[in-house]
Formats: structure tokens, sequence, C-alpha cells
């Protein structure tokens, strides 16, 4: 059994156990039982559908990290809910504030969404050492920039919680910038069509389930509802006109399809409970398709070469830029709407501009940060020639090959 191996099994067990063995006695402490409200279930269960099926079959797309890109996800989004639940009472308590415990865990799961997104864009690069870190130290600084925005700039949770796309994709580009690329020659990274099947599979669960997530802390639900189904039908149709219309033999690209078709939910989740017309919602989807597609050409030639920057599941042209876009449409629209009262428009304006630059330069500079630290010996870095690779974690007993 090789060093690296031995490292992997010394390390991993007793990261997941002490981490495990602390957030059960935080639990003990500050986790009394109260009174729920049932009527939250539901969209609980639409929220977890998204995180275990929808984005553990999303990044299923690498033909040799199928185990590890589902099994990753639910060990990270399991552990995470617990460490999201234990800050977000940390800051309640600062706060002194209260919540139900059945919206709390509604948060939390939705929080992960931010390291999920961030996980793409290390995908098969990244050991679950690495990742498992990466979870807590995002989690945490995730909460402290909603936090620093719902306080400081009195921006109402359910927009702060929108910004999740936008931190989960700028952190996920940051932390993967210090990690080596992998060699252009090989082919690990490569798809092939049953990967793309499961990986469609994943989206179409998260497509079903979007506008729940946008809807679930809202105070308009049935408005957010509508416009984040609206959004996502014309993302989801100009995916495939755009596809088309890009390929040079003119047919469908399975990958277009993948990245593009939930772009229209993102950008519509910032303003889906204030947009009144579902034609600008439907508007916003075009966009955000377009921006999806033309995107992943432009950073995959002109922008992650000079960078030296690889972003395995193009986290950055599938939540990065239509959430760019979304966060400007909702400036756009409060612009519009609070034409008459110049007296507070500048404030306003002030307020959506600063939480957004807030969230994207926390996200960058700490995803630099962590990436830099996580990326030490000591955190046992795994060599390119193992990237994209499931045997080196998983037992594989049909096959008798050594490492």
């Amino acid at each position: 059994m090789p060093s690296s191996y031995r490292n992997f099994r010394q390390s991993v067990p007793w990261l997941i156990l002490s981490l495990e063995a602390v957030f059960i006695a935080l639990f003990n402490i500050w986790f009394p039982y109260d009174g729920e409200l049932i009527k939250s279930y539901p969209a609980f269960q639409d929220v977890n559908h998204m995180m275990i099926f929808g984005f553990g079959f999303y990044l299923m797309f690498l033909k040799r990290y199928g185990f590890s890109t589902t099994g990753f996800n639910l060990l990270l989004i399991v552990l995470g809910v617990q460490c999201s639940m234990l800050i977000d009472t940390f800051l309640l308590l600062l706060q002194e504030k209260n919540k139900h415990h059945l919206e709390r865990l509604i948060e939390a799961a939705m929080s992960m969404t931010a390291v999920v997104i961030s996980t793409g864009a290390v995908l098969g690069k990244a050991n679950p050492v690495q990742l498992i870190l990466m979870t807590v130290l995002e989690l945490i600084v995730f909460s402290m920039s909603r936090w620093m925005n719902v306080t400081f700039l009195q921006v109402t949770d359910s927009i702060s919680m929108m910004h999740v796309h936008l931190f989960g994709a700028y952190f996920g580009l940051a932390f993967s910038s210090c990690f080596s690329e992998p060699s252009p020659r090989t082919d690990k990274n490569a798809r092939t069509p049953k990967s793309d099947l499961l990986s469609m599979l994943g989206t179409v669960f998260l497509w079903v389930f979007w506008p729940s997530f946008n809807s679930v802390l809202s105070d308009s639900k049935w408005r957010a509802i509508y416009n984040t189904y609206f959004g996502l039908a014309v993302s989801a149709v100009t995916a495939f006109a755009l596809s088309v219309l890009t390929t040079k033999d003119g047919k469908f690209r399975m990958s277009h399809i993948h990245s593009a078709v939930l772009a229209g939910g993102v950008a519509v989740g910032y303003a889906a409970h204030s947009i009144k017309y579902p034609w600008i919602a439907m508007v916003l989807g075009l966009l955000a398709s377009v921006i999806a597609i033309l995107g992943s050409y432009c950073s995959q030639r002109c922008l992650n070469p000079p960078l030296k920057l690889h972003d395995t599941s193009g986290v950055h042209f599938t939540f990065g830029m239509p959430a760019v876009l979304g966060a400007l449409a909702q400036v756009v629209l409060l612009i519009i709407k609070n034409w008459n009262n110049l007296s507070s428009l500048g404030y306003l304006v002030m307020i959506q501009v600063g939480a957004f630059c807030l969230t994207i330069s926390v996200a960058l500079l700490t995803g630099l940060i962590a990436g830099l630290i996580l990326n030490l010996r000591l955190f046992k870095t795994i060599p390119v020639s193992k990237y994209f690779e499931d045997q080196f974690y998983w037992e594989f007993p049909h096959l008798a090959v050594g490492f």
C-alpha cells in the first residue's frame, strides 16, 4: 500500500469523527427542540432533494469520477448542514434573535449550495481532507458575509441568501486557482454518453425544484415561483436554440444544455419576489442562457488560459456570470421602481451594490487564502497524475490495480 494512500486512510476517518464529536457536543448545548412549523417541511424536502439528488448527479459528468462525485457530495452536505446550523445559532445568539429550528435547517441546506458550487470548480483535484476543511471554512465565511449584509447594509434575509451562487462560484474559482492544472493530454476528465446522461438527470432535478429554492425565504412566494419558472423555461428554450446555432454540425450538445438551462433560475433569484411582469423574468432567463453558453467559449479560450485557471465543471459561466447578471438586474429594477423618490434612490442603490461588492470580494479573497493554506503538504495534496481518479479513494473489487 503506497504512503499516499496510508496518509489518506489515517487522516480522513479521524477528521470526520473529530468534527462529528464536536457537532454532537455543541448540539447538546445549543439545541433543545421547540415547536415546529410543519407546513415548512415540504419546502425543506425540495431544498434537500436539490442538494442530495440534484447536485449529486449534476456534477457526475466525469467518466472516472462518479463514485467520488456522489459520495463526497453526500458527505460534505451532511457535515456541512450540521456546521451551518451551529454557525447560524452562534450568530443568532450574538444578535439575541430566535428562529424555528426547521427554518434554520432550511437555511443551512441552502447555504450548502455555495459549497457544492465551489466543489464543482475543483472537482477531481481536491482530496476529501481539503474538501471537508474547505466546507467548514466556506460556511463560516459565507455566514459572516450574510451577517454583515443583513446587519450593516440592512439587506433582507432572502436577498442575502440569493448571494449563495455568486459566493460559491467565485470562492471556488479562487480556490481552484491554487491547484495545479491537469495535463492537456489527459482524458480522465473527459465525458461519456453515460456520464452526460446521469449529469442531465441531476440538471432535471435542479430545474424542477429551483422555484422552491428561490421562493422558500421570500415574502411573496407565489410571485417568486411564477417568475422563477418562466425564467427557467425561457433559459431552457434558449439553450436548445443556441446549442444548435453554435455547434459546427448543427446538432444539440449536451454540455450546453447541462450548463445553460439553470442559468435563468440563478439570474431571476435576486428579484424573483419583486418582478411584477413575467416578461421581465423571461428576458432575464434568455440573457442568462446566452451568457452561459457564450461565456463558456470566452472563459475556455480567452480567460482561463492566461490566468492558468482550470474550472472543472464550468461554475463561472453556469452560476457566477448569471448571478452577476441577476444582481445588476435587481439594481436596475430598483431604480425603475423608485425613480420618483430620488431622495432615497441613491441610498437604496448603494446598499445593493455594496452587498454585491462585499460578497464577491470576500469570496475571492477568502477562497484564495483557503486554497493557499489547504495546498500545503500537511493536507495531503494529491499528484496531478491522480486527478479525476476514483480508484485513489474507492474500492473496486473487480479490478486488481495498484497505485
